[in-house]
């Protein structure tokens, strides 16, 4: 075989070259996306000690998050097109070490300082949201603009720019999908969220440092062909850019709806710990990765992008509402399904980072999401590599068209955010929601029909669509499902939904005896009244002489609250619920029992609920309290890390007046040890499970306790098993020595370790 010509072995050579450009800067946009999630994880906890973590707040945050990447793509599209390749990758890595600067200040600047010394600037919503927005806009911007300036110093011909961009982002979601997955397990877990953070600046520094030292390997273009700006509303593959901006719209509005409906689904049929919505995500995103690094590597076999790309955006809406159709109406003893509603019918929590279940995580937090998105979000990735295969006609606008098409995707993302998540939610629940995105699906089934006529696919497209929005199943009938009910069962069962979670009262047992208040799918308390909640509330209300102000963080089935009112002398009490169907439902509930103490407890004038964050509602309060208490909360649950820290109970200590008393349930050693350590004062029952702390010296003197709790009024209104075991609790008390306050032993804001299970350090 006779040796290459020297042409082709020069153009060979320098083929492989910018392969081997692109696939390091891919490496190095990875190392960003790894820390995009890292910051994206550990902010939105830190900006919701904020503002709070109900629906409202996070979407604020999630929305100005997603708002700043949208204007920070469109910026670097503008911006792109001034800039040669090798200044294009310089300003990349500029970005990248700007990115990391910010970062390296950003838990000084949201903590430290908007936090703890400013948190006034957040009390009122619109403040909140615009601090927000404002306060998340300048790293935001920065990660928007990376995309369109790395594209325009990596793109190098029409022929294969679909493909280089395509690789580009699908290895940048690789590093998004490693952040979300290790930014729980590992980061949080074993260095907190300040180290977490810091890693992630170290990434976009090693990020920013390695786009440097590859910029002399890449070429220059002769600045003479950037004399003539080029108009993006050229036509690209016979479609006006414009309509690609407005396809890509409608597509991240159905994307991010999407989104915010299968993690709900998730949430309530894994019975999310701290772990899980970073385990999901983390799918999601590989999906995503998945799909747009598959289509990289045959975009440029493809003739008709429009085609593939509006199929794919009716296979997702589909196959969308077909997994909630599925899920709703498929028999409960079908083999592999049964198996779930089974899990979903017992109070049990698989709880990440414990078990050693594998067959059962596996099913759970792999097959599960595989199932409900596993092939949407691969069609969402490929769809973007079809879309850049579409619309890349000149290397010269590579950047401007990414920015651009970026841009309208976000633009949909946020309001798929606002109308989903905070609208259709409320008005219409999932399924409402599914059925609404099921005919977004028709806005592209009939462009392919205008484009292609009736015969191209896309009829059948608009026909399916059309049946499957009629068939969707009603809301009763999907959570019915996700909550193991059936028969009897489910037909007693209370289901309420809106934008603040899924809330269902459902029998334990056939006989109708007992029953459990469960939200987004995590047991919570029960009905009748008594056990642990009952203690929890009516052990401080003994223990102080004249409890006239309570305040209770969470209702539950009202428990806890009911028993914290227990004395004659309390005139108000003051309770904080995140989840806004649970008092609607104890309602409902209490009409068809009054004989029960729910009843009274409704009815009880001293009552005020507020549907809120606690931690936040009760901090920013003006008021002093006799009692505060907190509900029980697995400390393993979401977010339970912020009603555990030494800074939320410092600064509760200071809401209870003189001689005041607080009280949590504390089944770990390091709750204890939090607990002791903020209160110097600490009363124990229940083997140490139940803590009573103060302010001020506790007379420990369980003979006056015990005169209370026989008083007529609290006799009559606690009923006499309760008051049995309450007198018996008492007789356990114990004071509590003040511990060790060794860090490693303590529950941070910034360091929640009960919540991510962190290991015990040896001394």
């Amino acid at each position: 075989m006779s040796a290459p010509s020297a042409p082709d072995f020069i153009q060979s050579r320098g083929s492989f070259r910018e392969t081997a450009l692109v696939i390091v800067a891919g490496g190095l946009f990875c190392l960003s996306g790894v820390a995009a999630l890292v910051y994206q994880v550990t902010w939105q906890r830190i900006l919701a000690l904020h503002s709070g973590m109900g629906i409202y707040s996070v979407a604020m945050i999630v929305a100005s998050f997603i708002a700043g990447l949208g204007i920070g793509s469109h910026l670097g599209g503008v911006l792109s097109t001034r800039k040669n390749p090798r200044a294009a990758l310089r300003v990349f890595a500029v970005l990248e070490i700007s990115i990391a600067l910010f970062g390296a200040m950003s838990c000084w600047l949201f903590y430290d300082v908007l936090y703890l010394e400013a948190s006034w600037l957040y009390t009122t919503s619109w403040r909140a949201g615009l601090f927000h927005f404002l306060a998340l806009l300048p790293p935001t911007c920065l990660m928007g603009m990376s995309l369109p300036f790395l594209v325009q110093a990596m793109v190098r011909d029409v022929t294969t720019a679909g493909r280089t961009v395509g690789y580009l982002y699908g290895l940048n979601v690789v590093g998004a999908s490693i952040g979300a997955f290790l930014t729980p397990w590992v980061l949080i877990r074993f260095l907190g969220i300040r180290d977490a953070v810091s890693v992630a600046v170290g990434l976009n520094l090693l990020a920013g440092v390695g786009a440097l030292s590859l910029s002399p390997f890449v070429a220059r273009r002769r600045r003479e062909s950037f004399a003539q700006p080029v108009e993006i509303t050229a036509r690209t593959q016979g479609e006006p850019f414009s309509t690609w901006l407005l396809l890509y719209a409608v597509s991240g509005f159905c994307a991010l709806s999407l989104e915010i409906v299968w993690f709900r689904l998730i949430d309530v049929g894994v019975r999310g710990t701290a772990f899980a919505f970073g385990t999901v995500l983390s799918i999601y995103l590989l999906g995503l990765a998945a799909g747009t690094l598959a289509g990289a590597r045959i975009v440029g076999r493809l003739e008709k992008p429009l085609r593939i790309f509006l199929f794919c955006q009716c296979a997702i809406l589909f196959y969308s509402g077909i997994v909630v159709l599925l899920l709703a109406l498929l028999p409960t003893d079908l083999p592999g399904y049964a198996w779930f509603f089974d899990i979903w019918s017992r109070d049990r929590v698989v709880v990440l980072g414990r078990t050693q279940d594998w067959e059962r995580l596996l099913r759970l937090y792999l097959l599960l999401p595989l199932g409900t998105y596993g092939i949407p979000t691969f069609l969402m990735g490929f769809s973007f590599s079809v879309l850049q295969r579409a619309v890349q006609d000149d290397p010269e606008t590579s950047g401007r068209k990414v920015g651009f098409l970026q841009a309208a995707n976000v633009a949909g993302n946020v309001a798929g955010s606002l109308v989903i998540g905070l609208l259709a939610l409320d008005f219409i629940g999932t399924t409402g929601s599914v059925r609404v995105l099921v005919l977004c699906g028709l806005v592209f089934a009939f462009v392919g029909v205008r484009r292609f006529g009736l015969r191209g696919g896309f009829g059948f497209s608009v026909a399916a669509l059309i049946a499957l929005a009629l068939l969707m199943p009603g809301q009763d009938d999907l959570w019915n499902r996700l909550h193991g009910l059936e028969g009897e069962n489910a037909r007693h069962a209370l289901i309420e939904e809106d934008a603040t979670g899924v809330v269902v009262v459902k029998p334990e047992e056939p006989e109708l005896d007992d029953w459990r208040v469960v939200v987004n799918g995590l047991y919570q308390s029960w009905l009748p009244y008594g056990g642990i909640h009952s203690l929890l509330g009516s052990l401080p209300a003994m223990m102080h002489p004249q409890p006239r102000d309570v305040s209770v963080i969470g209702l539950g089935s009202g428990d806890t609250a009911w028993a914290a009112a227990s004395r004659e002398e309390t005139d108000r009490l003051q309770v904080y619920e995140i989840a806004r169907p649970q008092l609607n439902l104890l309602h409902q509930f209490a009409a068809t029992h009054e004989e029960l103490s729910l009843s009274r407890f409704l009815a009880d004038p001293r009552l005020e609920i507020q549907v809120a964050d606690g931690r936040n509602a009760l901090l920013r309060s003006d008021d002093l309290f006799d009692l505060i208490v907190v509900d029980a909360l697995r400390p393993v649950s979401a977010y339970s890390g912020n009603l555990q820290s030494v800074e939320f109970l410092e600064r509760s200590a200071r809401k209870l007046k003189p001689g005041g008393l607080m009280s949590i349930w504390a089944p770990t050693v390091r709750g204890r040890v939090s607990f002791g350590t903020v209160f110097p004062y600490v009363v124990s029952f229940d083997d140490a499970r139940v803590l009573v702390g103060s302010n001020h010296p506790i007379q420990v003197d369980p003979a006056s306790w015990r005169e209370r709790a026989i008083s007529p009024f609290s006799r009559t209104y606690l009923g006499e098993p309760v008051v049995q075991e309450l007198i018996h609790t008492l007789n356990l008390a114990r004071e509590s020595a003040r511990p060790s306050t060794a860090e490693e032993s303590l529950n941070r804001d910034l360091f929640p370790r009960d919540e991510f299970l962190s290991p015990e350090v040896s001394r």
